[in-house]
């Protein structure tokens, strides 16, 4: 009874900002509320689904997808790969992803679409970047718009090439239609005094339900708010609101977790925050995920997911670094841990993304891993049922 009463209430709060709106919303962001979930107690995993390694679609090379989201509008999906135009052209794939209740079926690639730049060519690889200029584009997330169905994807930039990273906006054929303004606190810095770390950048991007604002989150602490997490100690990472004109709504402080193992001897290891699902103004659900490389150059991941609410915690957007600075971190509340699901395999995953509502009227939540091109991953598709 619980469940459904939640269901009506959000389809109710949809059918009523639309009245209220006088038009101005429309139809797929009435989709998007209704199926976001009020709250998450539990998550209930249905099924997994996995693409082929070097999987080939429509002359490119399948793989390095970090983003997921679900077109109302269109009934399909949208998936971000991070390619960065070193086998193909930046680009975003459609797909239909066949699921109920009781199983999760299949994936079935539909389209693929070449992101551009202002001057409308493809986004240069690293090595043409010199010649051509433009952005070398590190793309790790995207979303749908839920007012009129365009593309909204984010970078992580290039600290080497002193590329800030960036939120833009494209329509479905990807030609570029806005960027988001950032304030100079963006900026990277190649002395690394201050700025987003190298590959640490705008990992996390989500509309608010009723696609007036927008969050974005750094996947790990800019160099001013101190080190990166270790076994030892966590770290603090930041999480924006903006207003779709680029002014900051909010800016809070994101505490990770410290390391859940050691590293091998000389080799890598980092948590950071790879995905964000705005479920209102001020609550959150974080895909937290840790990788750490042993002895033998084999990575582990250790994945939660934590719903946060920023009630109550310290606007740091006017802060220029929260080290040794006095401040409430936003609230944080395990919803799963991913290696204690009785999966075989949790790998890089980096996107999650609310698809239609179940036959229960209960929220679907997708998941998906980023197999870095690399034939010791997977592209994995995690499908799980919202418990309100």
């Amino acid at each position: 009874m619980a469940a459904l009463s939640s269901f009506v209430r959000t389809a109710l709060a949809a059918a009523s900002l639309l009245v209220l709106s006088a038009g101005a919303q429309t139809p797929a962001t009435t989709l998007a509320l209704a199926r976001t979930p009020d709250t998450i107690a539990s998550l209930r995993l249905i099924g997994e689904q996995r693409l082929p390694w070097r999987m080939r679609f429509e002359d490119t090379l399948v793989g390095g997808l970090s983003g997921i989201d679900y077109d109302a509008a269109r009934g399909d999906w949208v998936m971000i790969c991070d390619d960065r135009s070193e086998h193909n052209p930046a680009r975003y794939y459609r797909a239909r992803l066949d699921y109920d209740q009781q199983s999760f079926t299949s994936v079935q690639l539909t389209g693929v679409t070449t992101l551009l730049q202002a001057d409308g060519t493809a986004y240069p690889s690293k090595n043409d970047f010199a010649r051509l200029g433009g952005a070398v584009a590190d793309l790790e997330t995207l979303r749908v718009d839920p007012r009129d169905g365009a593309i909204w994807y984010g970078s992580e930039g290039d600290v080497s090439l002193a590329l800030n990273p960036f939120v833009r906006q494209a329509g479905a054929d990807g030609r570029l239609r806005y960027e988001l303004p950032l304030p100079p606190l963006f900026n990277v810095k190649t002395d690394h005094s201050s700025g987003p770390r190298n590959n640490q950048a705008f990992e996390g991007l989500s509309f608010t339900p009723d696609g007036a604002s927008i969050w974005v989150s750094l996947e790990g602490p800019m160099y001013q708010d101190g080190p990166v997490p270790t076994t030892a100690h966590g770290a603090v990472n930041r999480i924006t609101r903006f207003g779709r004109d680029g002014k900051v709504l909010g800016q809070y402080a994101y505490a990770l977790e410290p390391l859940a193992a050691a590293p091998g001897t000389g080799k890598n290891a980092d948590n950071g925050v790879s995905e964000i699902l705005a479920l209102s103004d001020n609550r959150l659900l974080v895909l937290e995920r840790a990788g750490i490389q042993d002895d033998a150059g084999r990575y582990r991941n250790y994945v939660r997911l934590y719903e946060v609410d920023t009630a109550g915690a310290t606007d740091i957007a006017q802060l220029p670094t929260v080290a040794g600075a006095s401040v409430t971190p936003v609230t944080k509340r395990l919803v799963l841990d991913l290696n204690q699901a009785g999966l075989p395999l949790v790998d890089n995953l980096e996107g999650m993304a609310f698809g239609p509502r179940l036959a229960n009227g209960h929220a679907s939540l997708v998941l998906i891993s980023d197999d870095n091109f690399n034939n010791r991953q997977v592209t994995q598709f995690l499908l799980f049922e919202v418990t309100p």
